[in-house]
């Protein structure tokens, strides 16, 4: 077990070390033209270090007491981020809090003064890890999910953030959740027929909720089949179909700058790397700035776009380490509660990456959630190295016996 926990870290140490590389490159491109239009990124990777120090501080924290005792408070700390999830909404819908401003029309970050800077803290980041540290103690004993109605709690735990954050609005981390939810459902031994019941009445609901939601929303879920160019025609030509599918009138030329840009380009920028790539710190989709948000939902294509194919293998096969590393700790437990972290843990950043990844091939909508570990964000990279702590935490203390399922 030293050995997987001492495989762990150090693929971690080194997605995060390329993370912080990959946004040095994007501010400060190797090769630059005269008048060269380029995003004010260039002192990012100092933050991003300073954010890893920060979540190197989050992964001891998560080792100093024994995982055991985090699992009996982990109620209160649900509650607590809960709260701070409820104080956003009544900042966006009630009345203006301080601390709680709107940025990128949403109100989902704490900001606060630190030292003469502004300093951003996401309660819907910090929600995942408690969320699934509150599931894995609620789930320990099977006569919480044997049954249909016994299902009713571990909903009730997911639901209520969910509606929390959809408010914000912020669709990424709810994407997560319910992947995670039904991990921990079926390794705690929920029966398949339930989970594919809940499966079946969802998908009998979703064409009311998504009548529900708003335009902007749709076009970012429809984009992933507005690619097809039968489909686009077919909106174009047919208001009704336009409708169901982005909730307003179609049009080809807002789709390529609109709609469709980030995905286009994203596409381009993977596609123009080929086998081994532009180059490192080389190649149009670095130095110019034709992908927003290039350090963050998308620097998997920066990635793919400087090493081409061959590092996108070796990226993934980093992650594939930590998942295999996170998924042997869990088989290596008898306490029901740390398997059932563990596995939370290592769902959160399957579901994350492949979300993230997909979204760049033009494969899942654009929703947000960063690439685990390498895009840039604080929040974001301090709740993963605290979910690499508790890992390593219950790899650590691990019991040698257990006090039986009841």
């Amino acid at each position: 077990m030293f050995f997987v926990r001492i495989a762990l870290l150090t693929s971690v140490s080194i997605l995060v070390l390329l993370g912080i590389l990959m946004i040095y490159v994007i501010g400060n491109p190797l090769e630059t033209s005269p008048g060269a239009k380029l995003t004010n990124l260039a002192g990012y990777w100092k933050k991003q270090a300073v954010y890893a120090v920060v979540g190197v501080g989050g992964f001891v924290g998560a080792n100093l007491v024994n995982y055991r005792r985090l699992g009996a408070v982990s109620y209160w700390l649900y509650a607590g981020v809960l709260v701070l999830l409820l104080l956003l909404v009544v900042s966006r819908h009630v009345m203006p809090l301080p601390l709680m401003p709107e940025i990128n029309g949403a109100h989902c970050w704490i900001q606060f003064d630190l030292g003469g800077r502004a300093v951003n803290l996401q309660p819907s980041e910090f929600c995942k890890l408690a969320y699934i540290l509150a599931l894995a103690w609620y789930l320990r004993y099977r006569s919480n999910y044997r049954s249909f109605r016994a299902l009713v709690g571990p909903f009730v735990l997911t639901l209520v953030p969910i509606v929390l954050i959809l408010v914000e609005p912020d669709l990424g981390t709810v994407l997560l959740m319910m992947p995670v939810l039904f991990t921990m459902l079926f390794m705690a031994g929920a029966r398949v027929k339930h989970l594919v019941l809940i499966v079946l009445l969802a998908v009998l609901v979703s064409p009311l909720l998504w009548h529900k939601i708003k335009p902007y929303q749709r076009s970012r879920i429809s984009a992933v089949l507005l690619q097809s160019t039968w489909i686009r025609d077919q909106a174009e030509r047919s208001p009704a179909v336009s409708n169901i599918l982005i909730g307003r009138e179609f049009s080809q030329r807002r789709w390529r700058w609109d709609w469709g840009y980030h995905i286009i380009h994203s596409k381009l920028a993977v596609a123009s790397g080929g086998l081994a790539g532009a180059g490192f710190g080389r190649g149009d989709f670095t130095k110019y700035n034709f992908l927003p948000f290039r350090h963050t939902d998308f620097i998997f294509s920066v990635i793919a776009h400087q090493g081409g194919f061959l590092a996108c293998l070796a990226f993934l096969g980093l992650y594939v380490i930590v998942v295999l590393c996170g998924l042997e700790i869990a088989a290596d437990n008898i306490d029901p509660f740390a398997r059932l972290l563990a596995v939370g843990i290592v769902a959160m950043f399957v579901v994350q990456g492949l979300v993230n990844v997909g979204m760049t091939l033009g494969l899942m909508p654009i929703t947000g959630l960063t690439l685990p570990f390498v895009s840039y964000g604080g929040s974001s990279l301090l709740v993963n190295m605290m979910a690499v702590g508790l890992l390593n935490n219950v790899g650590r203390c691990r019991p040698f016996t257990v006090a039986p399922k009841r």
